[in-house]
Parts: C-alpha cells; structure tokens; sequence
C-alpha cells in the first residue's frame, strides 16, 4: 500500500523547522532516574528512534520533548529559546505530538478527527477553508482511509483508528513531529508502509521522533537512536547503525541477542522467569 505522502503535505518545511535540542535533560520518578544528563540535538530532515524496555522512560521523554511540562533539570529548546515559555498556540503550529491513545469525547467522523489537527492555523471566527479540507482529504489518502472520512470513530478497528490520528498528525503540516509507538496497534504491512512515509516526510525537511519497540523497525527506519534504560539513567545516543547493536541492546534488555543478514535475533531473556514484566 501507498502511504508515500502528497506534495501538499511535504511542502519545504527547512525554513520552519528550528531546532530541538535536550540540554542536560534529566527526569526522576519514585527515587529513579529514567534519564539524566541527556544532551541532544534533533536535526530537520531525519528520523531519530527512541528505544528501551518498558518503564524505561520512551513516553516521558517524548512529553518533555514535546513540551508539555518542564523537565525536572535541564530544559528543551527550540530554535534556540525554552520549548516550555512558547505559547502553546505558537508551538501546536511547529511541534504536533502524538500520544499512544487519544480519548475522544465524542463519536465524531473521520474526516472530523482529522480536521482537528488545522486547528492552530483555523481562524476563530472563520470555518475551514477549501484548501484545509483538501489537507484532510490528502491525509486521509496517505494512511489508506480514502474512503473513511464519513466513517464514525466508533465504527473503526483499533488499527484504523490509528491511522485516523496518524493522519491528523499529518493534516497539521508540523515540521516536526513526536510519535508515542505510532505502529503499535498497525499490521506489520501498515506499520512498514508509515515508517516508509516518515522516511519521506524527513527527506522534504521534516524531524521525526518515534518511540519504537520493534528494534529492527528502528535500525531500518531510523538515522538516530537514543536507548533508554541503563544504569543511573545514563542514554545511550548516537547513529541508529551505531547503538542499536547486540552488544549495546543486550543487557538493556537483558536478552542473549545476536544479529543475522542484517536482523536482531533474540535468543533467550535473562531475567528470570518470575521477575519477567508481562507483554
């Protein structure tokens, strides 16, 4: 399937895109550091991975990234200035951050769903316009819900849903963009063809953060990685080809790994089975 995006959603965007930076970016939760210290810079134009095992701290950095509240220490900037003191109106025009599940309070269509992400450009007094419909529509192609925008969200699959908020995320234009597991609830076809579609988007100027449990997913869609999940706290950041490697994945995720034609291959967990976290 085709989730290649249209040109109205990959229109340049390098002028737009200020940077993102983690400066000594630091969060502790219950007397632990999920992540400390970390310094990074997010690039136009790539697809950064966020890696580790559950209640390693993926979810957490992605809201401090996103700015939705401020960090413990450090801070997060864009272009420069603290992500936290821009208004929200401002950073929902730059910065569009999608969740793992987004409640809806209401039973609404489709294509209503997906207009919701024009919302930072919308006038207050003045309806969409035809070219903020044309936007959905696009978006609504580019996931494979052409036909679906009358469709009422309760009427959806747990995956197609997805894809309806994946397209919202698309109908904003952000120049980056901040993804909580976004293949999670996909079929594997699905899931290859929006990692495909991120790779697009990051070649039109767009930055890509995606929190990943699928490693081979990352190393493949991936120009960066950050792996969560050490002791202290301590992330481990560099090229996705560099980090994302057996010697470095293996004790994070205290599995026996090895790599074979290009895939990781996990032999054996070594946690014991009783303190195993459940999938």
């Amino acid at each position: 399937m085709d989730l290649h995006p249209a040109p109205e959603l990959i229109a340049e965007r390098t002028d737009r895109a200020a940077q993102l930076r983690a400066v000594g970016l630091g969060r502790r939760i219950d007397g632990r550091w999920l992540y400390r210290g970390l310094e990074a810079s997010f690039a136009p134009a790539t697809v950064t991975a966020l890696v580790g095992p559950n209640g390693s701290g993926k979810t957490t950095l992605l809201r401090d990234l996103a700015g939705l509240r401020r960090p413990a220490s450090g801070s997060v900037t864009l272009g420069g200035a603290p992500l936290a003191d821009q208004r929200p109106a401002e950073r929902a025009r730059v910065l569009a951050y999608l969740p793992q599940a987004t409640p809806l309070a209401y039973d609404l269509r489709a294509r209503e769903v997906v207009m919701l992400g024009r919302s930072p450009f919308l006038s207050r007094f003045a309806g969409p316009s035809p070219a903020d419909h044309q936007l959905v529509a696009d978006a609504l192609v580019r996931v494979g819900l052409a036909g679906a925008g009358e469709r009422r969200t309760s009427s959806l699959s747990g995956g197609e849903r997805q894809r309806v908020m994946l397209a919202r995320l698309l109908a904003t234009q952000a120049p980056l963009l901040l993804l909580d597991e976004p293949t999670a609830a996909l079929d594997v076809g699905h899931a290859l063809a929006f990692m495909d579609l991120c790779r697009e988007l990051a070649a039109a100027g767009t930055t890509v953060i995606a929190a990943l449990h699928d490693l081979d997913l990352a190393r493949g869609s991936a120009d960066a990685a950050i792996v969560l999940g050490s002791e202290g706290g301590a992330a481990i950041t560099g090229a996705s080809s560099a980090v994302l490697t057996p010697t470095i994945l293996g004790p994070i995720f205290a599995v026996e790994l090895r790599e074979s034609d290009g895939h990781l291959v996990f032999e054996r967990s070594l946690q014991p089975a009783a303190t195993r976290t459940p999938s």
